[in-house]
């Protein structure tokens, strides 16, 4: 076994790091899931998706929510089927298809 938990033991030593580990992980869960709008589209040049994207979550900054900015983006909360086919897991059924939400905030 590759990954024992004595190489695990730093994440949950303290507060600060599991904290940025977490970080780490939704950023990369966003990422995954950003990126599969653009091969839903055909491929990671789609014009339109970009547009969008710099639309609504680049050009917004922090001036909106982030989680309402990339509802505008796509269409629905962030989930984590994109992450989980990324680094080769079987994706929970669960997991399949976010559920889609108002861009409002709440």
């Amino acid at each position: 076994m590759r990954h024992r938990i004595p190489q695990f033991l730093h994440l949950f030593s303290s507060d600060a790091y599991s904290a940025g580990y977490y970080s780490y992980l939704w950023s990369d869960t966003l990422s995954a899931d950003a990126y599969e709008a653009f091969t839903e589209a055909g491929g990671p040049w789609d014009k339109t998706v970009a547009e969008r994207l710099r639309k609504n979550v680049f050009a917004t900054g922090n001036t909106v929510d982030p989680a309402v900015a990339y509802r505008a983006f796509r269409g629905r909360d962030p989930g984590i089927a994109a992450l989980m086919r990324r680094r080769g897991f079987p994706v929970p059924s669960g997991a399949a298809k976010p559920v889609a939400r108002s861009t409002e905030s709440r």
